[in-house]
């Protein structure tokens, strides 16, 4: 009997371990950003673009000026974004509910975080997202998505008849 290394029950446990806790970092900074009042993406995004200068910029000077050109004037709505996304992958990945986008959505951030020269624990929430990515189904066997996805599967009738929740009618002609 073949089986599937990165879905077996303590393989998708190890997972599930991972991708709580990426789960629970994730939440942690976007609570904190909500709740302090204090956060405000502009002062972040102004201070990338000053590291675009210089010999060694640590911000390349094409993502410089779409700091400058798009993120900048809209830094309000920029810091709504990171808030509300950090707590929404946050939340997403400790339910594994919408798992993959929410791996996605968190691996987006931080490439960004990395592009506008901030290290900290970038590279580390990074590179766990994309490995719980290729984890695939193994990533959400124990959460939400073991449950909602064949459910969503049947109800979109993808899963070729079997368990179809609406079926379609025969048209007389």
């Amino acid at each position: 009997m073949k089986t599937n290394w990165k879905n077996g029950p303590v393989v998708s446990g190890v997972w599930t371990v991972l991708r709580i806790w990426l789960g629970i970092q994730w939440i942690t900074g976007g609570w904190g950003k909500l709740t302090s009042g204090e956060f405000n993406a502009g002062g972040f995004i102004q201070g990338a673009i000053t590291q675009a200068g210089g010999n060694h910029p640590a911000v390349q000077g094409w993502y410089a000026s779409f700091l400058e050109q798009v993120a900048l004037p809209n830094a309000e709505l920029f810091s709504f974004f990171v808030q509300w996304g950090e707590i929404l992958v946050g939340v997403g990945l400790i339910l594994g509910a919408a798992t993959i986008p929410a791996l996605i959505a968190g691996a987006f951030m931080n490439l960004n975080f990395l592009l506008a020269g901030t290290i900290s624990t970038n590279p580390i929430f990074y590179t766990i997202a994309i490995i719980l990515l290729f984890a695939g189904a193994g990533a959400y066997n124990y959460g939400v998505d073991r449950f909602a996805i064949p459910f969503i599967k049947a109800w979109i009738g993808k899963d070729k008849g079997n368990g179809k929740i609406f079926r379609k009618r025969e048209i007389a002609h």
